[in-house]
């Protein structure tokens, strides 16, 4: 067995005509664009690309899209000050504080501050809360995106058994949270560094979802034959980007896998064009 790719790249294409489609109808009736903010504090190598392809996808889609560039020096009072003058910008409708920040800057401070109606990437407690609920405001982009690539894909959840490997706030406690919601019914389990006897869990798994950031640390004899297998990691080696999942002896096991690069990272960034728009219709039904 060889698994079919998953190709992130091509359904985020997709995904994204679509945003643009309803960016133009929002433009039109309401005369302005939706507008994403961006903060980046410090020289981040890899935070650096990771805006800049979300600043260019704002464009291909018919977004603004305006860049916040800080020093590393910036204070914590100073990164404050700036996002409540965001969070008051009645143009402004989505803002995203890009991580990691400078040691000095606590995350937490930051992206509590941020409006919750403006909260893109859906990391405010508020949001947090009512996805849990089932009621959810935004969907937390990489996760959000994960689903949209198994819908597309024709992946039934209903039943399957999804093991999500990694407990982050960002991929894999939301992740979680989405495949045990009514409407995708899966069973989830959730391994993380204290897990015992790792292999004999996920090999239990219909899906795998590998989000720990360890390069290449799920192996073929880690995966159940047949298995669909998403990998969200994504890990320098060398002059090579690498997933969480050693692709090449997985993929011969799996029924259907996710590359590095090309697979979850587009559909995280076309999610986050998806929760802008949602937002910029939220500021006009909330006044």
């Amino acid at each position: 067995m060889t698994a079919g790719i998953i190709d992130g790249k091509q359904i985020a294409e997709g995904f994204r005509q679509e945003i643009a489609v309803t960016a133009a109808g929002f433009e039109m009736r309401q005369g302005l664009k939706p507008h994403l903010a961006a903060i980046l504090v410090g020289d981040d190598p890899a935070s650096q690309v990771y805006v800049r392809n979300k600043e260019r996808a704002c464009e291909k889609a018919g977004l603004k899209s305006t860049l916040h560039r800080l020093p590393s020096t910036t204070s914590e009072s100073e990164l404050l000050n700036l996002v409540q003058s965001l969070n008051a910008a009645a143009d402004v409708h989505g803002i995203l504080c890009q991580l990691p920040l400078p040691r000095h800057i606590n995350p937490v401070t930051i992206l509590d501050a941020i409006h919750p109606l403006k909260d893109v990437d859906a990391f405010h407690p508020e949001n947090v809360g009512r996805l849990l609920q089932g009621r959810p405001r935004f969907l937390p982009c990489t996760p959000a995106g994960v689903m949209k690539m198994l819908e597309v894909s024709g992946v039934s959840l209903p039943g399957q058994h999804a093991v999500v490997i990694g407990r982050s706030d960002i991929v894999g406690k939301p992740m979680a949270a989405l495949l045990m919601q009514r409407g995708a019914d899966a069973t989830v389990t959730v391994c993380h560094s204290r897990t015992q006897d790792i292999a004999s869990i996920t090999r239990q798994g219909d899906l795998l979802i590998a989000a720990l950031g360890i390069a290449e640390f799920v192996k073929a004899d880690m995966v159940k034959p047949g298995a669909v297998v998403i990998d969200v990691g994504i890990n320098r080696q060398g002059d090579r980007l690498v997933g969480d999942v050693d692709f090449a002896s997985v993929r011969q096991i799996a029924s259907a896998i996710t590359p590095v690069p090309g697979g979850v990272g587009p559909m995280t960034i076309a999610m986050l064009l998806k929760n802008t728009l949602t937002a910029a219709e939220l500021s006009i039904s909330s006044g």
